[in-house]
């Protein structure tokens, strides 16, 4: 008598696997590049709120001591900033710490980067939105225009 054992997957079998695996592939692909779009938009607009409550808090700390002024400088990086900077670390002084740990700078998606002495870049969808702090009012805002504003500070 003869031994019909199968021990392996047919062609067809396989073809049909690979098959579903591709479709499943085109559908995931996408929306797994879509959330990260979304977490690093979301991580833009936690930075924002983070540097601006710093300025606020630091502002009210220079009150209890008795200056009226706001902090001249957001950190001590290089202008421009270099990748793996420390931006908003501290007032370019040990003891006026803005940021607890600061924001490593880079120029890829999700990062902040120093322009100018107190402008900064935020990359997001592969362009960059401005923002600029403004020394004599304390304001920390984004330039109308620029990349996705709306989306990082509303």
């Amino acid at each position: 008598m003869l031994n019909n054992k199968r021990n392996a997957f047919t062609m067809i079998e396989l073809v049909f696997v690979i098959v579903v695996l591709g479709i499943l592939a085109a559908i995931a692909i996408p929306k797994f590049a879509a959330t990260r779009d979304d977490a690093q938009m979301a991580k833009g607009r936690s930075d924002v709120a983070a540097i601006r409550a710093a300025i606020v808090s630091e502002r009210q700390g220079r009150l209890m001591r008795g200056e009226s002024t706001y902090i001249t400088t957001l950190d001590h990086a290089a202008t421009p900033s270099n990748n793996g900077d420390i931006l908003f670390d501290n007032n370019g002084t040990a003891t006026s710490t803005l940021l607890q740990y600061g924001i490593v700078s880079g120029d890829t998606n999700g990062h902040w980067r120093k322009t100018a002495a107190n402008t900064y870049k935020f990359k997001i969808l592969n362009a960059d939105t401005q923002f600029d702090y403004n020394i004599t009012g304390g304001r920390f805002t984004c330039t109308a225009g620029a990349g996705s504003c709306d989306a990082l500070t509303n």
